[in-house]
């Protein structure tokens, strides 16, 4: 766990201590609060480590929600756990998350969140789950990604849940955002550091993940035709300790191929 970080004058951000393979330096629990208010909106609570939770209600004050960009347990896990000493609900798109579980507390596109001058937007962006959204923040330049887009590295299209068909999809439709007229300035990501250059990280994670597709359809072609032949092939030039979340983007990536 690390202390509040005020990354600009609307997000906080404080890292919960469970780094990894899969989370780098752990997980960004994010603070959103519009300048001067009381009252804020938590995105991932994060893992249940009681301290790291604790931090983060410190930080935060009044919470009047939390807002969850995927279902993965180091996004997830405390969720509940915060919620009750926040006393305040929880909304996702997964309706195993949400608290109170009505559908009033699910996320969908075209979903605004208001807050004390704060307005946070929804925008769903499956792929890396098919549960994925991220949230933007008009009045701050901020798009906050969970895991569709990491601070550093690709993220992994999280095979059987996540598929690549929708994760290419949300790519192209991100980028488009931040080629538009939006003033989009930054990216908070689930993991990793902020991204100051939305639009050339979000080209790059395109064409990687294009370049990765035909790889494995030359790798079928010569004959690689199960998950792990394909990795060993294709990942031939990545640490091998990366190999079994390799293996989960080849499996998505072989259905996308066969559909």
């Amino acid at each position: 766990m690390t202390g509040a970080e005020r990354v600009t004058d609307y997000a906080t951000r404080l890292l919960a201590a469970n780094p990894g393979l899969m989370t780098l330096d752990g997980t960004n629990t994010w603070i959103l609060r519009a300048p001067g208010a009381e009252r804020s909106i938590v995105v991932d609570p994060g893992p249940l480590l009681e301290d790291h939770l604790r931090a983060v209600l410190d930080a935060a004050g009044p919470v009047a929600v939390v807002l969850l960009t995927h279902q993965h347990p180091d996004h997830t896990e405390g969720a509940a756990w915060f919620a009750n000493l926040a006393n305040c609900p929880v909304r996702s798109v997964d309706p195993a998350f949400r608290i109170p579980t009505d559908h009033a507390h699910g996320l969908a596109e075209g979903d605004v969140i208001t807050v004390d001058g704060l307005r946070v937007e929804v925008l769903p962006t499956p792929g890396h789950t098919l549960d994925s959204v991220c949230f933007w923040l008009p009045q701050d330049g901020s798009l906050l990604t969970g895991d569709t887009v990491l601070g550093r590295g690709t993220s992994v299209v999280a095979h059987p849940d996540g598929a690549l068909r929708p994760y290419l999809e949300s790519l192209e439709k991100l980028l488009s955002f931040a080629n538009s007229a939006a003033g989009l300035e930054r990216l908070l990501p689930g993991h990793g550091p902020v991204v100051d250059d939305p639009g050339k990280v979000l080209s790059y994670y395109l064409t990687h993940r294009k370049e990765r597709l035909e790889q494995v359809r030359q790798a079928v072609a010569a004959g690689h035709t199960t998950p792990e032949a394909v990795v060993e092939h294709v990942y031939a030039d990545v640490d091998k300790s990366l190999w079994p979340a390799a293996e989960r983007s080849v499996r998505a990536q072989l259905d996308y191929l066969a559909g």
